[in-house]
């Protein structure tokens, strides 16, 4: 069992903490424990009550109707909600319960039920992309230890494995390889990236994590090997970025480089062999062969 502060909950919830308060004493929603400072403290059943909560609240209900309603009648409404294109939030919901309690029968059960629902893609880019930044949130309040983002990405990074396999490159010759920097150990959306590739008919070399730039070398020399691919979110080696890219691009001036990610976004300089993908909007395109 954990706990949570306030701000940890209205960080997950999107509720804010003045008003999670207002709604304890006016309509006795919930009973959070306290400290010896008297600050509030919520356990794994309070985040799940509120989240259930929360979603009732973000699809129009009034908080003085779910004030009246039993927690499990609560918990029936929300896993009664019809899923749409407005309200992807009950799965998010769901994944973070699943999370919490390091439950993986529940977080795989919702993740098929995503998936048959409203079809893979959109399972990654509307699902699990917003789980994963709502989570975070925890992970910097060190509030969900590390093996929680292990236990989530896992299983996520698995299925886009198994989904990219059955992708066809039809033997063709690899024309683009994928890696993400030395130090950069946060590979879930090159996976996916690499997906989107492959199912738009390129070939590719997926190299992961945490790669060593040497480590290319013997690569790029194949045939046909004309585009490198790089994702970098976080800091990863203490270099600033633009000192990253432009080894990267010194090093195999005859390769097309692209770069995505948060980290890029930090750029500042242009090489001629660089095409920089700062929205997902460039990586769609990219990968359409519409850009660059």
């Amino acid at each position: 069992m954990q706990n949570f502060t306030i701000r940890d909950i209205e960080n997950l919830t999107g509720i804010k903490a003045h008003t999670l308060r207002i709604w304890e004493q006016r309509y006795n929603l919930f009973t959070p424990k306290r400290k010896e400072s008297l600050h509030r403290i919520y356990d794994n059943e309070d985040l799940k009550q509120l989240l259930h909560i929360s979603f009732l609240y973000n699809s129009g209900w009034k908080v003085s109707r779910i004030a009246t309603l039993t927690q499990p009648e609560i918990t029936d409404l929300v896993r009664q909600a019809s899923v749409g294109n407005d309200n992807y939030k009950v799965f998010i919901t769901q994944l973070i319960e699943a999370a919490i309690d390091f439950d993986e029968y529940a977080f795989v059960k919702v993740f098929d039920e995503i998936i048959a629902r409203t079809g893979f893609e959109t399972c990654i880019v509307e699902v699990c992309y917003p789980f994963l930044i709502k989570v975070g949130h925890l992970w910097s309040t060190n509030n969900v230890i590390p093996a929680q983002e292990h236990f989530s990405s896992y299983i996520i990074q698995n299925r886009i494995i198994l989904e990219t396999d059955k992708v066809s490159t039809q033997n063709k010759k690899p024309e683009i390889v994928l890696f993400c920097p030395q130090g950069e150990f946060h590979e879930l959306p090159l996976l996916f990236i690499n997906y989107l590739l492959r199912k738009n008919n390129w070939s590719t070399i997926y190299l992961g994590k945490n790669v060593k730039l040497d480590e290319l070398d013997p690569i790029i020399q194949l045939p046909g090997i004309n585009n490198i691919y790089l994702h970098v979110l976080t800091n990863f080696t203490g270099f600033e970025i633009d000192d990253y890219l432009e080894t990267v691009c010194r090093k195999y001036p005859d390769k097309r480089i692209i770069a995505s990610g948060e980290s890029v976004q930090k750029s500042q300089r242009s090489f001629t062999n660089l095409s920089l993908l700062n929205t997902d909007r460039q990586i769609y395109d990219f990968i359409n062969r519409k850009a660059i």
